[in-house]
């Protein structure tokens, strides 16, 4: 019963509430959730303040940030090895067929599609240029806005911080510009 209940989408009173505990956890004992500034942690542990002055800080009380990535990886990695639910994900015919015209093959019968997310395809120019670039512009992005979408979605607006207010409306706008006019050019 209980893996039943784990390989189907929590409903949002499940996993919302959940999220909520999350962060007054976090607030309580003084920590704000994001994953970006784990990166600026394990360069600080590797010797990059000797380098560059954004590295030179005490990383020592960080460590929490490297503990917290890798619960999430052993998550994914659990949820997608003994978790993984069967069925096809259930998409918008309009959506199913605008991925088709894109050139997605089977959209909907996996999270992460074959002719974007595969070893072949990360060796072409397509898709190095999506996964490879797409992955440090992304990096770049998150600490020049000072964060991630989930640090500054989450954290930053349950705390009510106005820059990232700004930084999320940025995300959405950024997220809906590279769908309809990047995202064609390399499918």
């Amino acid at each position: 019963m209980i893996i039943e209940f784990l390989n189907k989408p929590w409903p949002w009173y499940v996993a919302g509430p959940l999220i909520t505990l999350t962060m007054i956890l976090m607030l309580y004992f003084g920590k704000q959730f994001g994953v970006s500034s784990t990166l600026r942690t394990m360069c600080a542990i590797g010797g990059a303040g000797k380098v560059a002055p954004f590295f030179k800080f005490d990383w020592r009380g960080q460590l929490w940030n490297i503990a917290f990535v890798i619960g999430g990886l052993l998550g994914g990695f659990i949820a997608s090895s003994f978790l993984e639910n069967p069925e096809a994900i259930q998409l918008n015919d309009n959506t199913i067929s605008d991925l088709t015209q894109l050139g997605i093959q089977s959209p909907g019968e996996t999270y992460l599609p074959e002719s974007i997310f595969s070893w072949s395809n990360l060796f072409s120019l397509k898709g190095f240029s999506m996964l490879v670039l797409g992955g440090i512009l992304i990096g770049f992005g998150t600490r020049y806005a000072g964060g991630c979408t989930s640090g500054h979605a989450i954290s930053g607006l349950s705390n009510l911080q106005f820059p990232s207010l700004i930084a999320v409306v940025g995300f959405f706008i950024g997220g809906l510009l590279s769908i309809h006019f990047l995202l064609p050019l390399f499918i």
